[in-house]
């Protein structure tokens, strides 16, 4: 029996269950979701002030006293610094935009000044904002039916992720796919984190039989970027990697956005960076990881040479 952990929500019921499918299909074993509680769970105050690692750090806990075998995170909800006795795998990412979901199937240009739209995160504000169309952003939490309830109510428009939309079935609802050009992800966005104890190497290596190594790669360059910004979850940061199969033999391409804004949208930089990294082929994709990851970096410094550090503070 593997004892899958997850979070009680909605969505993390849907997508903890469709990795305990997968797991069951390539191990043979029967899977048990366990139901943990976090912190973040239950409460209406804004992750922002929360902090990071809200709706991780319970579930770890129960890893590290043998109460699962394997937890199940939204990988945008971990903090950056992974600790050395817990391994992840990525499972082949989702859709990683952003969506609007707006009252009469109206889309963000159809919205005038003054227009409502409910979001809590300070990346999605902050791009809103610096479009200069006189939105008002409007804190929001709870979970996406709670969320969609709102629109046409005192809401003109929720914005939402469309991965998880998707995982509860609630796709058709969306009135806008929002081009990364105008609304560039958090990173990590759409990709869940299966993580483990590393000892634990019977769970170790069933969970790894779902790693997806491009998806693993992207994630990477991403969160390596947030983490050299020294940005949590909640900042107004965004990144976007994207991984593809080269034409030159033992090489993948990479080319990765990023953006810092200031939350009032008075000013945001964005950068991008391409890069060809060599690709051993191995299946754990760890080498492949460690050189995404290095592109992040870097391009995070450019952001701080371009003056994305007076943007955090």
């Amino acid at each position: 029996m593997i004892r899958v952990g997850t979070r009680g929500s909605k969505l993390a019921l849907a997508q903890s269950g469709m990795v305990a499918e997968e797991l069951a299909r390539v191990s043979g074993e029967q899977v048990e979701l366990v139901e943990i509680k976090t912190t973040g769970d239950g409460t209406t105050v804004p992750v922002a002030q929360l902090g990071v690692g809200v709706f991780v750090n319970q579930l770890r806990e129960a890893l590290e006293r043998d109460e699962i075998d394997i937890a199940v995170h939204s990988y945008k909800d971990l903090p950056t610094a992974q600790p050395e006795h817990l391994v992840i795998s990525v499972p082949p990412r989702a859709d990683t935009r952003d969506v609007l979901i707006a009252a009469d199937g109206r889309t963000l240009a159809d919205l005038g000044p003054g227009a409502r739209i409910g979001t809590g995160a300070p990346r999605r504000i902050a791009q809103l904002n610096a479009l200069g169309r006189g939105f008002e952003c409007v804190p929001i939490r709870g979970n996406i039916d709670t969320r969609i309830a709102r629109v046409g109510d005192d809401l003109d428009g929720v914005i939402l992720a469309a991965a998880g939309l998707k995982r509860v079935g609630r796709q058709a609802e969306v009135t806008e796919y929002l081009d990364p050009l105008v609304m560039l992800p958090a990173p990590a966005q759409g990709a869940l984190a299966v993580e483990c104890r590393k000892a634990d190497m019977t769970s170790a290596r069933i969970s790894s039989m779902l790693n997806d190594r491009y998806s693993q790669a992207a994630v990477a360059a991403e969160r390596a970027l947030l983490q050299r910004l020294e940005a949590g979850c909640s900042a107004p940061v965004a990144a976007l990697a994207d991984v593809a199969e080269s034409a030159e033999p033992g090489e993948v391409d990479l080319y990765l956005r990023g953006l810092v804004g200031a939350v009032d949208g008075s000013a945001v930089e964005r950068l991008s960076t391409t890069a060809a990294l060599p690709d051993n082929g191995a299946t754990d994709g760890a080498d492949l990881a460690a050189r995404a990851a290095a592109v992040g970096r870097a391009l995070a410094e450019d952001l701080l040479e371009a003056g994305a550090e007076r943007l955090l503070k």
